[in-house]
């Protein structure tokens, strides 16, 4: 299939997914870049606060769903809440702990399925949720979800770390379907017992441990594209990204499928000479994976078809979350 890499690129600025991430700039500056100093690790863009303890470290991250999703789908949105949180922890080579919520939700039909979900999802992935706190006044067309995860790691796998000449290794469970109506996903996670999911997630820390990857993000609702884009405006680089590489499933388009929000979906920045490696790991827990692009020096995140280019984001003028590290920091 002929790939439209004007459209690619077009879609991919404009999507809702990525553009609702450009007010995190000033909250950061406020909370984070200039907040209370403790003990925690800087932060550039990583999924969790990476918090230092004893011989490892605590991971803490928290997420929130979006509303027309808890209006529309509230047991999927109570799955998803805890399918997010757990992605985050997986994502820096750490392993789950306990989950805490905070619902609101004024109708009994829905609170009830939004709890409904949440269990199912701590089932599945053998997180316990271990408090809360509820608002049963909240509108009904008003409600609210968010939970917090804590996770502990003993090696990290960072946003910001991607680094020259690195491969971008894409990793994805193509055994699904389409996921929520509410949202554009792809569903990898139902059907499939607690043990098969556990056995898909622990290649991540496997990897941390082994150290043959430092860099890796979980494919969030801005898709893979800006998924990959924001590691590369968190590490200020840029990188190159072969579109015909990317596995995809059969049911989808490619042009749906970068636009994904993915129940299984990493992209690691790895050295060359891990690549290979990392690929047969996940390959031998069902996981499709490939190099599908290069790390470069620069500033600028090009996509290719064939002989065809075009950038897709030049971070010298283009912000989609705007925090970067400095790479000589680093």
């Amino acid at each position: 299939m002929k790939i439209n890499l004007g459209e690619v690129v077009k879609n991919t600025r404009e999507y809702l997914g990525l553009t609702r991430k450009r007010p995190i700039r000033e909250v950061y500056d406020k909370l984070i870049l200039h907040g209370v100093s403790g003990p925690q690790l800087p932060n550039y863009g990583d999924d969790a606060a990476v918090i230092p303890f004893k011989d490892e470290y605590l991971l803490l991250a928290a997420d929130g769903i979006m509303t027309k999703l808890l209006q529309n789908e509230p047991y999927a949105a109570g799955k998803a809440s805890v399918m997010v949180t757990v992605n985050d922890i997986y994502s820096m080579g750490g392993r789950p702990m306990a989950l805490v919520n905070v619902l609101a939700s004024g109708d009994d039909g829905q609170r009830s399925k939004v709890i409904d979900g949440i269990k199912k999802g701590c089932e599945k992935l053998n997180v316990p949720m271990v408090g809360g706190h509820l608002h049963p006044d909240a509108p009904a067309d008003a409600p609210a979800l968010s939970v917090a995860i804590l996770g502990r790691a003993r090696k990290l796998l960072r946003s910001h770390l991607a680094k020259p000449g690195d491969d971008l290794v894409f990793a994805a469970d193509l055994s699904g379907q389409a996921g929520c109506s509410s949202v554009t996903s792809w569903d990898a996670n139902s059907g499939k017992t607690t043990e098969e999911l556990l056995h898909r997630l622990e290649a991540l820390p496997l990897i941390a441990e082994q150290e043959w990857a430092c860099a890796c993000k979980d494919v969030s609702n801005a898709g893979l594209l800006g998924t990959l884009s924001i590691m590369m405006e968190n590490s200020g680089i840029g990188a190159m990204i072969h579109l015909n590489s990317i596995p995809c499933p059969a049911p989808l388009t490619l042009p749906e499928w970068l636009l994904s929000f993915q129940s299984f979906g990493f992209i690691l920045s790895v050295r060359p000479a891990f690549s290979t490696k990392i690929i047969d790991l996940f390959n031998e827990r069902a996981i499709e994976a490939a190099v599908v692009g290069k790390v470069l020096d620069g500033h600028t995140v090009t996509v290719t078809s064939g002989p065809e280019s075009e950038t897709l984001f030049d971070f010298e003028r283009d912000q989609i979350t705007g925090i970067t590290c400095d790479p000589g920091t680093f």
